[in-house]
C-alpha cells in the first residue's frame, strides 16, 4: 500500500505546484514591460442593468485600450472592483486611479461602478385594462397591455451626453402572447419567430412612447436600449435636380402672379365698363319712363288736332256757304307745338342712345377680355396640389368662376343689350319722322287758308279739310302705336336694368376679390421669388443641426482619461415571467467531482 500512497502523493504535489510557473511568467512579463506604455485611443462601453420599471440597478464599464507601446497604462475610474479580461496582469487601484501592464494590441479591463447616475431618466409603466399594474404583478395576466416608455434629461449629469447621443430602444415580443400590436411612433421588424419593435430618441429630446397589444399569460423578454454619439458624418444631400424643380415652381409662381396681374387690369375695365353700363342704363330707364309718362300728354294734344280738323271737316262738309274756319286757324300753331314735343323727344332718345353706346361698348370691350379658357376639376385639384398658398389658390380659383359666370352671363344678355340701340335709334327715325309730318300738315293748313280767297268754289276747300283730316287720322293712329311701344319698352327694360345692376354689383365684389387675389399673388411671389435659395439655406440649418462630426468624445467615467474615442451605452431592463415550479429528483445522485474520486483512491 505505500507505493501507491506515494504515488497518489506524488500526483497531488504535480497538480498544486504545478499551476506556480503562471504566477511567475506573469511576473516575468510585468518586469519586462516595467516602462510607461502609450495607447492611441480609449473606448469605454457601459452595460447597465435596469428593473423592469428602468430604475437602474447595477452598472460596470468595459474599458478598451488601444495599446500601441507596451508598458504600464494609466486610467481613472470610481470603481468599486476592476478585473482584468485580457490577461492575468494584477490591476492596481488606488484612490481613483487605476494601473496595469498591457501588451500591445487591444487591451481590456472591467470597472464596477456603484451609484453612478446615467444621463436619462428612463421611466416605463405598464397599463393592464386601463389601470397601471406593477411589473412584478403582471406575468401570466391577460388583457389590454399598454406599455409607456418615457425619457428625459437628468440633470445631475453631464449634458453632453443628452445633447450629443441618440438613444434606441427595442422591445422584442412574442406574437403567440402579443396580438393586435400598436406602435405608432415605433419601427416594427420580424426577428425569427418574434416581433422587434424600436423607438429612437434624438439629441436633445424628450420622449414618450406607447406600445398597445391585446395580451394573453403575459411574459417579455428584457427591453434593450442602447445609446451612441449621433456623429456620424453626414454628406450634403445633391439638391442639382431638386433646385430645378423649385426654380420651375417659382417661375411658375410668377407667371401666375404675372396673369393675375392682367386679369385684376381686365376685371378693373371690366368694373368701370358694367358701372358705365348701370350709370347710362339707369339714366336710359329714367328717360324712357319720363318719355313714357310724357306720352300721354303727346296722345292728349293730337287727339284735340284731330278732334278740331274732324269737327271743321264737319262743319265744312255740311255748309252749304262759307262754313266758319276759326278753328282751322288755329291749327297750324298745335301742330307746330305738337311737332317741337316730338323733336325733342327724339332729341332725348338720341343722347340716351350715345350714352348707352358708349357704355354698352366700354363693357363690351371688358367683357371680351376675359379668356375663354376653360379650367378643369383635374386642373383645379393639381393647383391645390402644387403646394401654393391655399388661401391664394382659393381666391385664384373664385375669381375665374366669378369671371367665367359674369361673361356667360353678358354672352347670354348680349342680344338683348345689342337690341337696345336698335330700338332706340327705330323710335328716335318715327318720332322725327311724326314731327316732320306735323309741319308738313302745318304749312299745308296755313297754305290753303292763304289760297281761300282765291278757290272757285267749296268743294275744293271740302275736298282739302277732308284730306288734312283723314291724313292726321292716319299720322295720330302712328303716334299712339309709338307711345304704346314706349310704354312695353319702358316695361321691359325694367328687367334688363335690373340684370345691368346685378352685374354691375357682381363686376364690383369681383374686383374687389382681384384686387386681393393680386396681392395674394404678389405676397406669394415675393416668398418663393428665391426658393432654391431658400431650400438650400433649409438644407444647411438641418445639416449644422444634426451634422455633429465635429463632436468631441468624452469620459462617461472620469474627465481624466485622455484619448477617449468611443464611448456607448448598453442598458437591458430585468424580463417579466411565469415562474416555473421547482421539482426535485430524490433518485437523482449528485455526480462526485475530481478531488472526490482522488480521495476515494485513499479509502
Amino acid at each position: 500500500m505505500r507505493p501507491k500512497k506515494l504515488a497518489i502523493m506524488m500526483m497531488c504535489a504535480v497538480l498544486v505546484f504545478g499551476s506556480l510557473p503562471l504566477p511567475a511568467l506573469a511576473e516575468n512579463n510585468a518586469e519586462e514591460e516595467s516602462g510607461s506604455g502609450e495607447y492611441d485611443a480609449k473606448d469605454e462601453t457601459i452595460y447597465g442593468n435596469l428593473n423592469t420599471s428602468g430604475t437602474l440597478q447595477d452598472m460596470y464599464v468595459v474599458n478598451t485600450f488601444h495599446v500601441t507601446e507596451p508598458g504600464e497604462i494609466v486610467d481613472y475610474g470610481d470603481y468599486t472592483n476592476v478585473r482584468n479580461l485580457s490577461n492575468l496582469t494584477d490591476i492596481e487601484q488606488n484612490d481613483g486611479e487605476v494601473r496595469v501592464q498591457a501588451e500591445e494590441g487591444e487591451f481590456y479591463y472591467q470597472g464596477d461602478m456603484d451609484n453612478q447616475p446615467l444621463p436619462w431618466n428612463i421611466d416605463i409603466t405598464y397599463i393592464l385594462d386601463g389601470e397601471e399594474v406593477a411589473p412584478d404583478e403582471l406575468a401570466g395576466k391577460s388583457g389590454e397591455l399598454e406599455i409607456q416608455i418615457a425619457t428625459s434629461a437628468n440633470e445631475s449629469v453631464d449634458t453632453v451626453f443628452f445633447e450629443h447621443y441618440m438613444m434606441q430602444i427595442s422591445l422584442t415580443v412574442d406574437p403567440s402572447i402579443f396580438d393586435d400590436i400598436q406602435a405608432p411612433d415605433g419601427t416594427e421588424a420580424t426577428s425569427g419567430k418574434n416581433k422587434q419593435i424600436t423607438f429612437t430618441v434624438m439629441p436633445e429630446q424628450e420622449e414618450e412612447f406607447i406600445v398597445s397589444a391585446n395580451v394573453t399569460d403575459f411574459e417579455m423578454d428584457p427591453i434593450d436600449i442602447s445609446a451612441t454619439p449621433a456623429s456620424m458624418p453626414m454628406e450634403e444631400p445633391d439638391l442639382g435636380g431638386m433646385k430645378g424643380d423649385m426654380q420651375s415652381l417659382s417661375d411658375a409662381i410668377s407667371e401666375v402672379n404675372s396673369g393675375v396681374s392682367e386679369l385684376n387690369s381686365g376685371i378693373s375695365d371690366l368694373n368701370e365698363g358694367a358701372a358705365d353700363l348701370s350709370s347710362g342704363s339707369a339714366e336710359y330707364l329714367s328717360g324712357i319712363s319720363d318719355l313714357d309718362q310724357s306720352s300721354g300728354e303727346l296722345v292728349s294734344g293730337s287727339a284735340e288736332i284731330r278732334d278740331v280738323l274732324q269737327n271743321v271737316n264737319d262743319a265744312v262738309q255740311d255748309a252749304p256757304d262759307t262754313p266758319d274756319i276759326s278753328e282751322l286757324e288755329a291749327l297750324p300753331g298745335g301742330m307746330r307745338e305738337l311737332a317741337g314735343d316730338l323733336q325733342e323727344s327724339a332729341d332725348g332718345l338720341d343722347e340716351l342712345s350715345d350714352n348707352y353706346n358708349q357704355a354698352y361698348g366700354n363693357l363690351d370691350d371688358a367683357i371680351s377680355g376675359i379668356p375663354d379658357d376653360d379650367i378643369t376639376d383635374e386642373q383645379f385639384a393639381e393647383l391645390r396640389n402644387s403646394n401654393a398658398d391655399e388661401e391664394v389658390v382659393d381666391q385664384l380659383i373664385g375669381t375665374y368662376e366669378a369671371a367665367h359666370t359674369a361673361k356667360q352671363t353678358y354672352l347670354g344678355m348680349q342680344e338683348m343689350f345689342g337690341s337696345v340701340t336698335g330700338t332706340l335709334d327705330q323710335i328716335s327715325g318715327s318720332m322725327r319722322e311724326m314731327a316732320d309730318r306735323a309741319e308738313t300738315i302745318a304749312g299745308e293748313i296755313e297754305s290753303g287758308m292763304e289760297n281761300m280767297n282765291e278757290l272757285d268754289a267749296l268743294g275744293e276747300l271740302q275736298s282739302g279739310v277732308s284730306t288734312m283730316a283723314s291724313q292726321y287720322q292716319t299720322f295720330h293712329s302712328g303716334l299712339v302705336e309709338y307711345t304704346g311701344g314706349v310704354s312695353e319698352l319702358a316695361s321691359s327694360y325694367e328687367e334688363l336694368n335690373t340684370g345691368i345692376q346685378e352685374l354691375s354689383d357682381g363686376t364690383s365684389s369681383l374686383d374687389s376679390g382681384a384686387s386681393e387675389l393680386q396681392d395674394g399673388t404678389e405676397e406669394l411671389q415675393d416668398q418663393t421669388s428665391n426658393l432654391p435659395g431658400q431650400m438650400q439655406s433649409e438644407v444647411d440649418d438641418m445639416m449644422d443641426e444634426y451634422d455633429a462630426s465635429d463632436f468631441e468624445p468624452q469620459s462617461f467615467v472620469s474627465d481624466e482619461n485622455e484619448n477617449v474615442d468611443v464611448v456607448q451605452f448598453v442598458l437591458s431592463t430585468e424580463s417579466i415571467e411565469v415562474e416555473e415550479p421547482e421539482t426535485t429528483d430524490e433518485s437523482e445522485e449528485e455526480e462526485p467531482s475530481f478531488w472526490d474520486r482522488l480521495m476515494d483512491l485513499f479509502r
